[in-house]
């Protein structure tokens, strides 16, 4: 065993399950949630990740993308010994579901944003107040500092979310920038990356570029992603590692302010023009419906199915995380 090799048993990587086909297409279906709330500028698509309990091993697998081990082992054109060293099967997984939902879902939520807005809201916000709960039970011990670090996250993301959005170049500079920047935010639990597009102005323009197939926009801002989500991750995976009730607490603050985005009955006090001219809105205040409408119904109704689909997805996920302990513990 080279020197290389022997580094990689004696530091370790982060530890990484033997996964089957099975479960790898189950990633796929976690990606394909994670991508349809990222196209949504209000729903984190690292909120869903939280929901579906593949958020931390996400992070610190995009941290482990710079692993030192894995690049002297590419240095020395060991590339069967690097590919074990990276965690790109669940990477590769994850992002074609995130690709396929991007590309397929983009249309439909974007007619759905201009036509039924209050019934699409609903349905997120039935599924973010759902995983606040759920996920409080990821942090092991509750005390003054958990909490205040909860309360400063819930803050800061409901600041942010009522921000206006402002007009800025198309250039391929600011691209990469909107990129770098949205990525981060669609990581975190309760800041939407798409969000962060509407208020940095490229929104539209990327979703257009997506639906039109401008692939120069999509490459100069695929590539500030790129740059954004690996530099970001190895602070969110430290954190993970020394703080972990701290950051978790801090997540779950954020993706409470965020119900103030996703919130499904608004009304607008500012309008805008994008850049075909046309009127948009750019400052909406949440009201409560004017009347009991069979839309309302529906809203209800969709919110009531995400609350449930969290609760019913967390059930699952307990029960196969006690099967495969007591399964550990027979063979022990």
């Amino acid at each position: 065993m080279d020197t290389v090799t022997n580094q990689i048993v004696e530091t370790g990587q982060t530890h990484r399950p033997a996964r089957t086909l099975k479960e790898y297409l189950g990633l796929t279906a976690r990606g394909f949630a994670m991508g349809a709330s990222d196209v949504v500028p209000g729903v984190s698509g690292g909120t869903m990740a939280f929901i579906l309990g593949i958020y931390e091993e996400l992070i610190n697998s995009i941290r482990d993308l710079l692993s030192p081990t894995a690049f002297k082992l590419l240095l020395r054109f060991k590339l069967k010994q690097a590919l074990d060293v990276l965690p790109w099967k669940f990477l590769m997984a994850v992002g074609i579901g995130i690709l396929l939902a991007i590309l397929s879902l983009a249309r439909f939520l974007e007619w759905m944003l201009l036509n039924h807005p209050a019934l699409l809201w609903s349905f997120f916000f039935g599924l973010v107040a759902a995983s606040i709960i759920t996920v409080t039970k990821r942090v092991r011990s509750w005390h003054a500092k958990t909490m205040s670090a909860t309360a400063i996250g819930a803050v800061v993301s409901f600041v942010v979310v009522g921000l206006v959005p402002v007009q800025t170049p198309d250039s391929f500079w600011f691209l990469f920038l909107s990129g770098a920047i949205a990525i981060c935010a669609m990581i975190l639990p309760g800041i939407s990356g798409a969000f962060i597009l509407v208020l940095l102005g490229k929104y539209e323009y990327v979703l257009s570029a997506v639906n039109n197939g401008d692939f120069i926009v999509l490459f100069w801002v695929a590539a500030g992603a790129a740059v954004g989500i690996v530099t970001f991750a190895q602070l969110l995976g430290w954190l993970f590692n020394r703080y972990h009730d701290m950051t978790v607490a801090l997540l779950i603050g954020m993706m409470i302010g965020s119900l103030r985005k996703i919130w499904p009955w608004k009304e607008v006090i500012l309008y805008g023009t994008d850049r075909h001219g046309e009127q948009i809105p750019i400052q909406m205040v949440n009201i409560l419906p004017d009347a009991w409408t069979s839309e309302v119904t529906y809203a209800l109704i969709l919110a009531i199915i995400g609350f449930a689909l969290v609760f019913s997805i967390d059930i699952w996920a307990s029960r196969k995380e006690k099967l495969a302990a007591a399964e550990a513990g027979a063979r022990a």
